[in-house]
């Protein structure tokens, strides 16, 4: 698929002395307004009583939109890599704001199924695309920093929601005098979330396109100043060769970083699924007042913060320490965590919140990892295309997480009546899902030669199965 020439990207080449630094506010600037998925909590009342449905209705909207986030990015990861990161940044941005304006005619018109249709498959794809475009750029710009390249971008998502939710509320409340953002129980009207839909839709546009517009890559040949590509060579399961997005899908070591990230989404999603009720269950007797203190004043805001963090924090830090050690402690030192929340959590309000906020810290940790986990195994020749494809393990858990908690939580008891105990089956379960994704990271190892890319003049020698992938 041909794009316009402006968005070609032979016309973006950085020039000689061209700052790579500039490129990271690019990435952030999609990113941040993609992040706004997270804060998708803010209005859900509002659309459950506006369209008189319930919770479970309104939270597909969220589902089909990380299942197209998924599923877009492995379907379009190539055309992103070979189009260049201004052509996709500014597809997404199309698609992201689209499903804004449509979601907002659908809520206006009280047609749930076009909000369906906009913010979930139409901005889902806008996700997709939004999230991997500047992924192989970044690593491209920073071959000496690959963990905290991709930590900088992907820190924009998961801190768009600490902009839109309080940027939401502030907006409602312009929309309907009568919605007050400090109060909990207070519900903006659907015409509020119908005129916040077509305001983030504009306002996205305008900061998305922004990004586009101001990205390079760089030119063939460059080089960080006093980087040695041959030193890369050195580091453990890190490798100067590439492998294509065709032939990745057929190692071992995908399918095991599928079920790493599969594993260690699923478990993050189910604390940030229930972080709010959560908190409120656990301490239902003797510190409630405090907890509802907490609840109110932002323990949602507080995760998305470490959400962030992590992302950045944990990513560089897999710089020194290396990708797969750094999973160890994401899985790991995640089991112990969630036992410990599953036993001692309730005793303290403090203690839960630290507990969770180190979870939440690797979940975002293991995202902003990934990609370079993948440019260490499979080289840097089609690094965005082979990380769509493992987002689909993002989609897959996109339904797992919420389908595992909720439907413990249903045999439990009621919604507003649980209490600590019943959650503990869940949390276990989560365990037994770090230690299937704690096995699979220890079983990676370097991919096999027969899988590499031919070198620029060397003889032909490929098998005929890649004979025919060339």
């Amino acid at each position: 698929m041909a794009v316009p020439s402006f968005l070609a990207r032979e016309r973006i080449v950085a020039r000689p002395g061209f700052n790579r630094w500039l490129i990271p506010p690019a990435a952030l600037a999609v990113h941040l307004c993609i992040g706004q998925a997270y804060a998708t909590s803010v209005y859900k009342a509002a659309l459950v009583s506006h369209f008189e449905s319930s919770l479970t209705a309104i939270g597909i909207i969220f589902s089909i939109a990380i299942v197209m986030l998924g599923l877009s990015a492995a379907v379009f990861g190539t055309w992103v890599d070979r189009n260049g990161p201004r052509a996709a940044m500014f597809t997404s941005a199309c698609f992201w704001s689209a499903g804004f304006l449509i979601g907002s005619l659908g809520i206006a018109t009280e047609q749930l199924w076009l909000v369906y249709f906009g913010y979930g498959f139409i901005g889902g794809i806008g996700l997709g695309i939004g999230y991997i475009s500047p992924v192989s750029t970044l690593i491209k710009w920073f071959p000496d920093r690959p963990g905290l390249a991709t930590g900088m971008a992907i820190m924009g998502f998961g801190g768009g929601a600490l902009i839109a939710s309080p940027l939401s509320r502030q907006l409602m409340s312009v929309y309907d005098p009568g919605y007050d953002p400090s109060v909990p129980t207070s519900i903006a009207s659907g015409n509020a979330v119908s005129m916040l839909f077509l305001t983030l839709g504009l306002v996205y546009l305008v900061f998305m396109m922004f990004g586009a517009f101001i990205v390079r890559v760089p030119a063939d040949d460059w080089r960080p100043a006093g980087f040695d590509p041959s030193s890369v060579k050195q580091k453990s399961l890190v490798t100067t060769d590439n492998v294509s997005a065709a032939n990745a899908i057929k190692t071992p070591q995908f399918w095991l970083l599928w079920t790493v990230l599969f594993c260690n989404v699923t478990a993050g999603i189910g604390i940030l699924e229930q972080a709010s009720p959560m908190i409120q269950d656990f301490f239902r007797t003797g510190e409630s007042s405090l907890v509802a203190g907490v609840a109110a004043t932002g323990f949602v805001g507080l995760l998305s913060l470490f959400n962030k963090g992590g992302r950045f924090v944990w990513s560089s830090t897999s710089d020194y320490i290396g990708r797969k050690p750094i999973y160890m402690v994401y899985l790991g030192v995640g089991m112990v965590l969630y036992v410990l929340l599953a036993t001692v959590g309730s005793t303290a309000t403090w203690l839960f919140v630290v507990l969770a906020a180190i979870i939440i810290s690797f979940y975002g940790g293991g995202f902003a990892t990934i990609p370079a986990y993948l440019r260490d195994l499979f080289g840097t020749y089609q690094v965005g295309a082979i990380h769509g494809r493992l987002l689909t393990a993002w989609a897959a858990a996109g339904i797992a997480g919420p389908l595992i908690v909720n439907g413990v939580l249903d045999t439990q008891g009621t919604p507003g009546q649980l209490v600590a105990g019943n959650y503990r089956p869940a949390l276990f379960i989560m365990v037994g899902l770090l230690a299937v994704g704690f096995i699979a990271n220890l079983l990676v190892r370097p991919v096999a030669a027969t899988w590499h890319e031919p070198k620029v003049g060397a003889p032909t020698t490929s098998t005929p199965e890649r004979s025919a992938v060339r």
